[in-house]
């Protein structure tokens, strides 16, 4: 709240009272946007979501072809029913598209705000709210991801990091420059894979962001990973949490590997790029941290190449992560703690144990009621 008592976006910010304005209409709904603009940024939401909301409420405003308070619950029919049936968007995007426009209309219509007074007094009418249960989509199942996304199962795995090392060998071989951007790419799907990293979180990692693990000293320096940049819940900073190098236990074998390969970028790849003063990880050919369309480009490549599923993805590494952890007998909670989930449910969703994992499980709990009944049955003789 602002000295004078008004709230951020408030209609009395971006107006000033008893000025003839020579657009109206277009400089009110511009003023409209700003003041929501301001008060989400009030509400610490990331710049990211706030550009996309504006973006969606932009669009049904070219589509509904109308100023907020001439909008009717109708052209939300018709704006939703265009973007499905001819443009064919996901239901997801469709509800994101139209609580964005919501939370727009609830922001106008809030009397804190007075944007509903200001249109009154300026054009005789006032904004309403136009999305409601009735014409807009529900969230109504826990995860609605896109069900041909998924873990990669062991040999993909494997053959998709094989095929990433042969590229590396080919290109160096052939004596050619782009064999550092190739080794590169390969140390960062495997360091996604092995730390269970998310797109951005993999993307994000500076040199700064690996520490020795007291505990487990055989790891050197790359016994924990320190991800700063986790996914925020809405209105927070990037969550950090710190992910440990997972070595064998049991007769297991764990991802100490990745020590050796981050150790081989680092200490002997790395120093050769163009950009080896940089603090990131992953310094890119041109510029200081690599990009995202690269590391999509790449890893599409490299699968399509090998002939893998298209359902699999980058983020396909963090899943992997997790089944296979849980596979390999991993505690649920630890496993939970690694890859920063707040709720176990969520882990849960990660996990597609494979089906040879769910068939020894299967045999291991028959056995033991077999070996039950056969100890019970000595006990009565």
């Amino acid at each position: 709240m602002t000295r004078d008592g008004t709230v951020p976006g408030a209609a009395g910010l971006h107006l000033v009272g008893g000025t003839a304005l020579l657009r109206p209409q277009e400089q009110v709904a511009e003023a409209m946007l700003e003041g929501w603009r301001n008060q989400q940024l009030a509400r610490n939401l990331a710049l990211s979501t706030i550009e996309g909301r504006l973006n969606a409420v932009k669009a049904f405003t070219r589509h509904a072809d109308a100023f907020p308070w001439d909008w009717a619950p109708q052209m939300v029919d018709e704006w939703l029913g265009d973007l499905r049936a001819v443009h064919h968007l996901k239901q997801s995007t469709l509800r994101n598209y139209a609580e964005a426009v919501r939370s727009f209309c609830a922001f106008l219509t809030d009397p804190a705000y007075g944007w509903a007074a200001e249109c009154e007094k300026r054009f005789g009418t006032h904004p309403i709210q136009v999305c409601h249960e009735w014409n807009t989509a529900h969230h109504l199942q826990e995860s609605e991801a896109d069900p041909s996304k998924r873990a990669f199962t062991r040999a993909e795995l494997q053959a998709f990091f094989d095929y990433a090392d042969d590229q590396v060998h080919r290109v160096r071989g052939a004596g050619r420059k782009g064999w550092l951007p190739a080794f590169r790419d390969a140390a960062l799907f495997k360091t996604a894979y092995a730390y269970g990293l998310r797109r951005r979180e993999t993307r994000m990692l500076d040199l700064a962001d690996f520490g020795p693990n007291p505990h487990a000293r055989e790891f050197g320096a790359y016994g924990v990973c320190y991800v700063r940049w986790g996914k925020a819940m809405k209105g927070s900073p990037p969550k950090r949490r710190s992910v440990l190098t997972v070595g064998p236990r049991e007769g297991i074998g764990g991802m100490d590997w990745i020590v050796d390969v981050l150790a081989q970028w680092i200490e002997e790849a790395r120093p050769a790029c163009a950009h080896a003063g940089s603090p990131a990880l992953w310094p890119s050919e041109r510029g200081p941290r690599i990009g995202f369309s690269q590391m999509n480009t790449r890893f599409a490549s490299y699968r399509d190449a090998i002939g893998l599923d298209k359902g699999l993805d980058l983020h396909s590494f963090r899943r992997s992560y997790v089944t296979h952890l849980i596979e390999d007998g991993w505690d649920p909670r630890f496993v939970q703690e690694q890859v920063g989930h707040e709720h176990a449910s969520t882990t849960s969703l990660y996990t597609c144990v494979s089906s040879d994992f769910r068939t020894r499980t299967l045999r291991k709990a028959m056995d033991a009621t077999m070996r039950a009944a056969l100890d019970t049955g000595r006990t009565k003789r």
